[in-house]
């Protein structure tokens, strides 16, 4: 059995969950949040204490529960039998201050330094976690050891705050075999370990990790040492990094203040995800682009173009105006949008249909690539449309057939993002939670694909325009589809950094007597995205969905008036910014300057409606 000795502080964590008066703390003129007391005779209510050692009593948990021999440095605290035995140990208390889902924490001024004493018995390895304050002395006694004790490594947790160039700590960062941090490093080091609030990184893999919905309420600091012990124990017990990250990631968002989880127990928790992450790696996925990708086309005044339209929405298109449904046709129609000047302005991507990627512009060029030379990002529709569930009225999206193979050509053809969606339409009897909730486990297999195959996944769960039902019932089933599409994409742990969500605005039906407002469509659906919309998704766009030309921008500038938001909000319209432009056109190319003036007029419309107008 391996033997860590960890360099730490013990902790003892107080949790006071305070009352839910508004006036508990107040902001001020510089932005910064007090705790406010009053002392004016009112009483400020606290319950729900619990009180739990932390720091390194939490490394101590975590190495233990994997098996390993461990100790802390300076004390006879223990762990045995599912509990921290502390006898004799010094402790710093903290104060957590637990109000609805958030905390805060009151620390001592001064810092304790570590206590180091040089073992009797040489460990495998020294741990120095980030609750460990290292006077220059301790450092130096540390190297000394280790160059006596030439099988022991060293391992380092470098905390926020601590200044890297100070000669005792950078003396360490060079000794240690491994370094985890919750910030960048000044220096690149290969066996660096990044913890940071959204995820896990070494060795180029990458995964991330939520506090979501965890009821306990574990502050950073805890859930880090908890990450940064997971990954350390599991990589001295020789697993590969992928697995070391996904063991570190079960362990924090299935722990809880009493608890963490033994070794067993996560490693049956991250089967699937291990092998789910392995498949991705083959695959040649990328997170870092993905993210760069997604965060580019929520860029600040710029939308994105859907020109995607099926085979049977684009004959209805035509039918309506008398021109020809013949490639030829659709790919005339399709280059008006891609020619328009200054469409790499307000356009940051162009989502496309899979007979126009595999069409030319009038240069020669795939549209994609011509495209791609404006700066322009294309992506592609890749569900199959709607059928019917057995026995039902209902819908769902097909196309996950095959979807990896296809979604490996678009990539490789230059497509860099994609589109799936879903339909609900509002009856009597729907959507239905079994709708619902089939549609979005869809939607969530569709996005592991997508990021798998290093494409960024737009999931759009559309409840349809043309229904009879009020704004009141709109806040209702939006709500519950996206609580629903959010529980299943965190489920099969698709990156939300990495992800667009495509989604109506919150509005009356279309056959609804009583119509909305833009500033009654601005209030509801900035209501709805802050409530179920998770903060590290990377965007939301907004599809306009039989909405007139003009209704599109006014209720997305109201939109706009509600925020800021987040994540970045923009738009993503097919016939809200096309159909000035076919009416124009009118399948003679004669009319083809004419169409993009239209459609030129409408782009910068909408682009300008992402500016507050308040």
């Amino acid at each position: 059995m391996q033997s860590v000795l960890i360099l730490g502080n013990v902790t003892k964590d107080v949790y006071l969950r305070l009352d839910n008066r508004i006036n508990n703390f107040e902001t001020d003129q510089n932005g910064v949040k007090w705790l406010d007391l009053g002392f004016n005779g009112s009483v400020h209510n606290y319950y729900n204490r619990v009180s739990i050692y932390g720091g390194a009593s939490i490394s101590l948990e975590v190495l233990s529960r994997f098996g390993l021999n461990a100790s802390i440095s300076g004390t006879p605290a223990t762990f045995l039998d599912g509990q921290f035995i502390a006898k004799d140990v010094h402790t710093t208390y903290r104060y957590i201050l637990c109000q609805n889902e958030n905390t805060s924490h009151i620390n001592p001024s001064e810092a304790t330094y570590t206590t180091w004493e040089a073992p009797i018995n040489n460990p495998d390895w020294i741990y120095i976690d980030s609750s460990a304050v290292i006077a220059p002395k301790t450092a130096t006694a540390i190297c000394d050891y280790l160059n006596l004790s030439q099988n022991t490594k060293l391992a380092f947790f470098i905390g926020k705050g601590i200044n890297q160039n100070a000669n005792h700590i950078r003396e360490l960062l060079d000794r240690a075999s491994i370094i985890i941090s919750d910030a960048p490093l000044e220096q690149k080091r290969d066996n660096h370990i990044l913890i940071s609030g959204s995820h896990i990184e070494y060795m180029g893999r990458r995964v991330f990790w939520t506090l979501d919905n965890k009821r306990d309420l574990l502050t950073r600091f805890t859930a880090h040492l908890t990450i940064g012990a997971s990954v350390l124990g599991a990589l001295i017990l020789g697993k590969d990094p992928s697995e070391a990250l996904l063991l570190a990631r079960a362990n924090i968002q299935n722990s809880k203040l009493s608890s963490t989880s033994n070794l067993s127990t996560l490693e049956r928790d991250i089967a699937d995800d291990y092998y789910r992450v392995e498949k991705s790696s083959k695959q040649g996925n990328n997170m870092l682009e993905i993210e760069a990708v997604a965060k580019q086309l929520v860029a600040p005044g710029k939308g994105i173009l859907a020109a995607d339209e099926s085979g049977g929405s684009i004959h209805k298109k035509f039918e309506s105006m008398n021109i020809p449904d013949d490639e030829q046709h659709r790919r005339d129609y399709r280059n008006i949008f891609f020619t328009t000047p200054d469409l790499e302005k307000y356009a940051s991507g162009v989502i496309l249909f899979d007979e126009t990627a595999r069409q030319v512009a009038d240069d020669g060029k795939t549209f994609i690539d011509y495209l791609k030379d404006r700066g322009v990002i294309s992506g592609i529709k890749v569900d199959q449309g709607l059928v019917n569930f057995e026995n039902s009225d209902e819908k769902y999206t097909q196309g996950l057939d095959g979807l990896s193979d296809r979604l490996k050509e678009y990539y490789e053809m230059g497509a860099r993002f994609a589109k799936w969606r879903a339909a609900f339409e509002v009856t009597d009897h729907s959507p239905s939670e079994m709708a619902i909730q089939k549609n979005c486990e869809i939607l969530a297999n569709y996005a592991v694909d997508c990021q798998a195959a290093s494409i960024v996944p737009i999931v759009e769960p559309e409840l349809v325009y043309d229904g009879d039902y009020t704004i009141e019932q709109n806040i209702e089933y939006t709500g519950k589809i996206l609580d629903c599409l959010f529980d299943e994409l965190k489920k099969k742990n698709v990156n939300l950094a990495g992800c667009i969500l495509k989604v109506n605005m919150v509005l009356a039906g279309k056959r609804q007597e009583k119509q909305s407002t833009p500033e009654e469509v601005g209030r509801a659906t900035a209501q709805v995205l802050r409530e179920h919309v998770p903060r590290e998704l990377a965007g939301v766009v907004f599809l306009s969905g039989g909405q007139s030309v003009t209704q599109a921008t006014d209720n997305l500038q109201e939109v706009t008036n509600c925020g800021p938001f987040p994540w970045g909000v923009t738009f993503s319209y097919a016939r809200a910014l096309q159909d000035p432009a076919l009416k124009a056109w009118q399948g003679n190319n004669d009319n083809a300057d004419i169409a993009r003036g239209a459609f030129r007029e409408r782009l910068i419309a909408n682009a300008n409606a992402l500016k507050a107008n308040k």
